[in-house]
């Protein structure tokens, strides 16, 4: 019977049908992990837009009353809005910080350091503690680009910077070179750079515009794969101008209003061309700021009467607007008191992209991913810093920070320091009960106020007693250098 043709007929049907569905499983498995059939598992695309001088009091969703963000508000509304969110209170500790996932006393980066204008260091691509979150995701299978204001290296002397940091396109304005006059320009009659082109001027075109077509241009190149866009916008920053919508705007606060005008308008139109080439569902939109308002500008908060905090250690200065959107993925109509900062985004978008941060890297920042996709109902960090002071200073060396230690500050969800440059805590404020920092607990005797300082004194005891300098490659003299 066991031999019998029946039985060897049924016996080979049945591990036909048997090698069939096992190879349907393997096929599903291998198009589930290359993202065709399920969106799950589909590797998102990342939108990480920074304004420039964008403080929470000139959102509206935040409180501002004198401006209505309505795009902005609308990412918020359908997203995730922190509460808690901190930049390193300038532009290029913050940028980066952001780039690296590395606080700035790591990278020699304490300090505002406009290099095509001052020349000498740059932010090497070549030094391990200068990774970006680009050449990660590169490493990932994403396609990168970048759109906006960049600042910290010369593209005269690396004209292949943005290359090396990971990005495979980009429009840039460089930041003013000295003795190049026509590079001062990022609004009107803009000076950017581009791979193709280099650095010239778009005579009667407005900058927010060239950097957003080129990023709209290349979500439809690359739209059926995963891509990282970088948006550091050039607006709000002085010079305060008119745009092409409001031509007449006057003096500097209809200018300033104007210009965020614009910035929300510009969201609207990436958020837009998402929708239309039906990727929205698949992109993970981060809106955010270098550091607050500029101190020229007076705004409203909630009614209350909001100067700028730009280069300050105030919440002004160094806590910002921050958002994530994704629908779908990130939980809509979200308010979260976590703390982050620009620190966390590296190991997040590693994350977010299905890679882990290689274990020879070492960062300051933690991943936000769980708590962004609804996995997680807090942030792991439970303290967050900002370290911005000042210009940096040239010597025989190179570059250097003004001081050793620079001055800092940090925070957990309810209580602040002020650390000087001696390391020491010299202002403690419960920013529940007084947000805005007017009485110093130092000399309570209060239990709970004596375990904060505790805290963060430990912390402090982490931090190296000097600040790292930006690396210094001495070259030839250019007739450009600073005398």
């Amino acid at each position: 019977m066991k031999n019998s043709p029946i039985y060897i007929i049924v016996f080979l049907l049945l591990n036909v049908i048997f090698q069939a569905e096992l190879y349907a499983e393997k096929s599903d498995i291998r198009s589930s992990d290359s993202g065709q059939k399920s969106t799950e598992i589909k590797k998102p695309n990342i939108l990480f837009i920074m304004i420039d001088d964008l403080g929470k009091d000139w959102v509206s969703c935040y409180g501002a009353d004198d401006i209505k963000t309505p795009n902005i508000d609308s990412l918020a509304k359908g997203g995730m809005k922190f509460h808690n969110a901190y930049s390193m209170g300038s532009c290029s500790p913050s940028r980066t910080t952001l780039l690296t996932g590395k606080y700035p006393f790591r990278t020699g980066w304490v300090s505002h350091w406009d290099v095509p204008r001052w020349g000498v260091g740059y932010f090497d691509w070549k030094k391990k503690e200068n990774t970006t979150f680009a050449q990660l995701l590169k490493d990932l299978g994403y396609a990168t680009a970048i759109a906006g204001k960049w600042q910290i290296n010369d593209f005269r002397v690396e004209p292949n910077a943005l290359k090396k940091h990971g990005f495979d396109d980009w429009a840039l304005w460089t930041g003013f070179e000295t003795g190049n006059p026509p590079s001062d320009k990022r609004y009107q009659d803009p000076y950017i750079n581009t791979p193709e082109s280099g650095s010239r001027t778009y005579k009667g075109k407005f900058g927010p515009d060239i950097y957003t077509e080129r990023l709209i241009k290349f979500m439809r190149t690359h739209k059926d794969e995963p891509m990282c866009l970088y948006y550091p916008m050039p607006l709000l920053h002085r010079p305060f101008v008119a745009t092409p919508d409001e031509p007449n705007a006057k003096d500097r606060i209809d200018r300033h209003k104007a210009m965020v005008r614009y910035v929300d308008k510009m969201v609207g139109q990436l958020v837009d061309e998402l929708d239309n080439l039906g990727i929205r569902e698949n992109t993970i939109i981060f809106f955010a700021s270098d550091n607050g308002t500029d101190k020229l500008i007076t705004g409203s908060l909630n009614g209350k009467k909001a100067p700028g905090g730009k280069g300050s250690y105030t919440e002004a200065g160094v806590g910002g607007p921050f958002i994530v959107n994704c629908p779908g993925r990130v939980p809509a109509g979200t308010e979260t008191d976590a703390l982050t900062d620009l620190s966390n985004m590296l190991p997040t978008f590693v994350e977010l992209g299905g890679g882990k941060v290689p274990g020879n890297l070492t960062i300051d920042g933690e991943s936000i991913a769980p708590l962004l996709l609804g996995k997680a109902k807090d942030s792991s960090r439970n303290w967050a810093m900002a370290l911005n002071y000042g210009a940096a200073k040239l010597d025989k060396e190179g570059i250097r920070p003004g001081q050793a230690f620079g001055p800092r500050v940090i925070r957990d969800k309810q209580y602040k320091v002020w650390i000087s440059n001696k390391r020491q805590i010299e202002r403690l404020h419960d920013l529940l009960e007084d947000p805005a920092e007017e009485k110093n607990l130092l000399a309570s005797k209060q239990p709970e106020h004596k375990k904060a300082f505790v805290k963060f004194k430990k912390i402090v005891s982490t931090f190296p007693k000097s600040d790292g300098r930006p690396l210094y490659d001495p070259r030839a003299k250019n007739s450009w250098d600073r005398k």
